[in-house]
């Protein structure tokens, strides 16, 4: 009986830790043009656990610009990699190309970082049903890439960072050929960009509610006219964004690298989420979908905060929203000023829609 109990308990561990990587089945638009894997930019992530899929939207003809939206650099900021499935299973792309990376780091959606009490699946009512999803990790799998060193040496800076921020996608840009499976991953995005010849970039992210550089557009010298603009017109609509330069001297950030290896005009969204801050109290599926905690009201009353916070939470539809709303009118201004290379699309609801239906109208 006690070799019995051993070998059920053996099993119900091992169908658990199989689970971790499961890989969540989305339900494209009809107007999916074609599915292709990082691989086919980078072949030495083939058959490791850094290649991941690029979903490519394309208009009817063959005018327009090409803009590439990534989500999951950190899986543990559901906000980013949501946004871009809502736009895998709605978009129509009327003029242009837009390429979609949902999962960037495939291998960091596979694990949870230990003691930090994070929920490992979030799931959304959808129209097709439940839709689970997993909840990840900010950096690589160490099953997928170890030892982490004690300093990480950014390349090709020489910028010295903790060790486990080898780890880091956001760390990695440019990434190198020979490097790490992260940098394979970083080098296999720039490479999408330059060989695709991209016009624009977004990196859609979340942070703490806490943190200095939240709902935020962060850009490059380049794209900082467009980002003014459009902070300027969002703000006109309600919804504030702070303006974040790109730093000249940290480096390994995507907007910072897309902008020196790449000729795109890059651009991150940060939106809040309580789940990732110091301050939270119970950490659950309940706090990664509300956004809502007692903890951060009452950092928000000492003025810990930054932002607005009362008991509606921030909400993942809400995050979500804000991102799509930033995506619109970046793209939107772009087109505006380079009417040859526009990006026209449709099928998505605007922060206003998606904050009465809810994203159960969209899965």
């Amino acid at each position: 009986m006690l070799l019995l109990l051993t070998c059920l308990i053996t099993w119900k561990t091992a169908q658990d830790f199989r689970q971790q990587f499961h890989c969540e089945e989305l339900v494209p638009s009809s107007y999916l043009t074609r599915t292709i894997l990082l691989s086919h930019y980078e072949s030495a992530l083939s058959g490791t656990a850094g290649d991941t899929r690029i979903y490519i939207f394309r208009g009817d003809t063959n005018s327009g610009g090409k803009a590439l939206i990534v989500g999951g650099t950190h899986p543990d900021e559901p906000a980013g990699f949501i946004t871009t499935y809502l736009m895998i299973e709605n978009l129509k792309v009327n003029k242009g190309t837009i390429f979609i990376i949902p999962r960037a780091n495939n291998s960091a959606f596979t694990h949870t970082l230990p003691q930090e009490g994070m929920p490992q699946f979030f799931s959304i009512q959808g129209k097709h049903g439940t839709r689970i999803f997993r909840y990840g990790a900010r950096i690589t799998n160490a099953i997928d890439q170890w030892p982490d060193p004690e300093i990480y040496l950014h390349y090709p800076s020489g910028q010295k960072l903790a060790g486990n921020e080898t780890r880091n996608l956001n760390r990695s840009y440019p990434g190198r050929i020979d490097g790490t499976l992260t940098e394979l991953i970083a080098h296999g995005i720039i490479e999408l960009i330059n060989r695709e010849r991209m016009d624009i970039a977004f990196d859609l992210h979340e942070a703490s509610p806490e943190y200095p550089v939240v709902n935020a557009i962060v850009a490059p010298e380049r794209s900082q006219e467009i980002a003014t603009e459009a902070a300027m017109e969002l703000e006109f609509e309600g919804l504030r964004y702070s303006l974040e330069a790109s730093p000249y001297n940290f480096h390994g950030l995507s907007h910072r690298e897309w902008a020196d290896h790449t000729d795109c005009l890059p651009f991150l969204f940060e939106t809040a989420n309580p789940i990732q801050g110091r301050l939270r109290g119970k950490t659950d599926e309940q706090l990664l979908l509300s956004g809502r905690d007692k903890m951060y009201i009452l950092g928000k009353d000492i003025g810990a905060l930054t932002i607005p916070y009362d008991s509606t939470g921030l909400p993942l539809r809400i995050r979500v929203g804000r991102h799509l709303a930033a995506l619109g009118r970046v793209i939107d201004i772009y087109s505006r000023y380079n009417p040859g290379r526009a990006i026209e699309y449709s099928g998505i609801p605007s922060y206003e829609v998606l904050e009465k239906n809810g994203l159960e109208e969209y899965f």
